[in-house]
């Protein structure tokens, strides 16, 4: 009895031209175009990646996001021209206190903000996407409680960073970065879980409550997914049997 990681979810004013933005930037395809979602995915069915699905929020972007994203970069030369890719397809220079760093801070269209890593050995083989990244005032314990969500171990904690990988150890990690900073609204972009085909998806809720989540209300309403906080109040969604 597990829950799995199906998809990393972004909240859009333009759901579809964002999709479009982040297919660009990831060489990445969009595989679903509907009023309520656009999906963004790798270009082959196992291809490495977390699939990302655009959500249209009529709310405006207000503060620094939680949860964002870091793509990687084969070479010093490789990293200058992805900038350079991505500010001319509509990013722009992000200030987010960051100061003097070797990674270049960027935001898509819509505000969000994202890293264009330097070389790391530590990313090689992730494919374009690096890590989904998430502000955590306790990385080591939060860790623990993704490692039972997502299905996916820690590959190393200590009091800075956590870091989680796929059972495959392939493709991005799931990073959980020291962050004094307060949560003080939902955040934009959050992951979805879903339950191997034939679990109870009631069951998995309760597993999840019982290792440290809460129910949550976000406005969703009548819906056939179940929303949590995990516990250090970050949303995430329980999605059908899949």
């Amino acid at each position: 009895m597990s829950t799995r990681l199906v998809n990393l979810v972004a909240d859009a004013a333009d759901p579809a031209a964002s999709a479009r933005w982040w297919a660009e930037a990831l060489g990445w395809e969009v595989t679903l175009e509907e009023p309520g979602e656009v999906a963004v995915e790798p270009p082959d069915p196992g291809g490495l990646g977390i699939p990302l699905v655009f959500v249209p929020v009529p709310d405006a972007k207000t503060v620094p996001n939680r949860v964002h994203l870091d793509l990687a970069s084969p070479s010093a030369d490789a990293q200058a021209a992805l900038v350079a890719r991505l500010l001319d397809l509509g990013a722009t220079l992000a200030d987010v206190g960051q100061g003097r760093v070797p990674w270049v801070v960027l935001a898509d269209p819509e505000g969000n903000e994202l890293c264009v890593l330097e070389p790391r050995d530590r990313y090689t083989g992730t494919g374009p996407l690096a890590a989904v990244v998430v502000a955590a005032a306790d990385p080591p314990a939060l860790a623990r409680f993704w490692a039972e969500a997502a299905a996916w171990p820690v590959v190393g904690a200590d009091d800075r960073l956590a870091a989680l990988r796929h059972p495959s150890g392939r493709g991005p990690f799931l990073e959980l970065v020291r962050s004094s900073a307060p949560k003080v609204t939902k955040n934009r972009l959050h992951l979805d879980l879903a339950p191997h085909p034939g679990d109870d998806p009631a069951a998995e809720v309760a597993r999840l409550l019982d290792l440290g989540a809460a129910l949550a209300d976000v406005g969703q309403g009548e819906v056939s997914w179940t929303v949590l906080a995990d516990p250090e109040g970050n949303e995430l969604c329980v999605l059908s049997p899949r």
